[in-house]
């Protein structure tokens, strides 16, 4: 682990996600959606570069050797448009757990048309859900929190993250999916989480968007059971039985 992750309150401890995706069931994850998906961010001193979506598969891919990802994010692509050009797609490869980052290329839109990024997530979030899939929804870190943030922006930019992440929520809850949520998150007042845009995340900001993801994972493993076997090996992993990292493959 890289030495400022490593001490950062934030994010992942010295084998935490080991720890808490320990049994999982997923064998093959797909992304879609905007530049969140795709993982746009500038480099930051002591975090690997490396998108956060990548991280969080090559975490899983960390206990199945067969593990597949695909992510089909484009930045600057409109919710409707993920859903036109990616959807298909993403169904073909036949996920477990599917990732929708869309509509934060929307908000930027003067003539953001919230109706319209709902009804698109909507589609794709019962679309993977009934694949058998199961998704994560998705809420932005409040970048209108952020100090470099121009103060002309920051008011409408809010409105509108918080009412994306609301209606993400609800879509998840109206599907028995998941949902991140990042948007109270107290790192959102905290420059280094931004890239110099600051639209999106810097690579710390990305690291902790992994560990809440991982963290949400885990407790959604929990709720749901793990075998006995599962559950004494999360409460004494054993560092010899672990496998070697390894890379998600494309």
């Amino acid at each position: 682990m890289h030495p400022a992750e490593a001490s950062d309150p934030y994010c992942l401890t010295e084998g935490e996600a080991e720890r808490l995706l320990a049994g999982h069931p997923w064998r093959r994850f797909a992304v879609v959606g905007d530049s969140i998906a795709e993982g746009i961010g500038d480099p930051w001193p002591g975090y690997p570069d490396q998108p956060w979506c990548e991280r969080i598969a090559l975490e899983l891919s960390q206990h199945v050797p067969d593990f597949a990802y695909l992510n089909l994010g484009v930045q600057s692509t409109p919710s409707e448009v993920v859903r036109d050009t990616q959807l298909a797609p993403a169904l073909e490869f036949k996920p477990d757990l599917v990732m929708v980052a869309a509509g934060g290329y929307d908000i930027l839109n003067p003539f953001y048309n919230a109706p319209a990024v709902d009804a698109a997530i909507r589609e794709m979030v019962a679309a993977f859900t009934e694949a058998g899939a199961d998704v994560i929804t998705v809420g932005l870190l409040d970048g209108s929190k952020s100090p470099v943030m121009p103060h002309v922006f920051k008011v409408v930019l809010r409105t509108r993250i918080r009412n994306l992440a609301a209606r993400a929520a609800a879509i998840a809850a109206d599907y028995n999916a998941l949902h991140l949520s990042m948007t109270n998150h107290p790192a959102a007042v905290e420059e280094s989480a931004y890239s110099a845009d600051p639209r999106h995340g810097s690579m710390r900001g990305h690291a902790i968007v992994v560990a809440e993801t991982v963290r949400m994972l885990g407790r959604h493993l929990e709720a749901v059971g793990r075998p006995a076997a599962v559950r004494q090996r999360v409460a004494k992993p054993d560092p010899a039985a672990l496998p070697e990292s390894q890379a998600a493959p494309a």
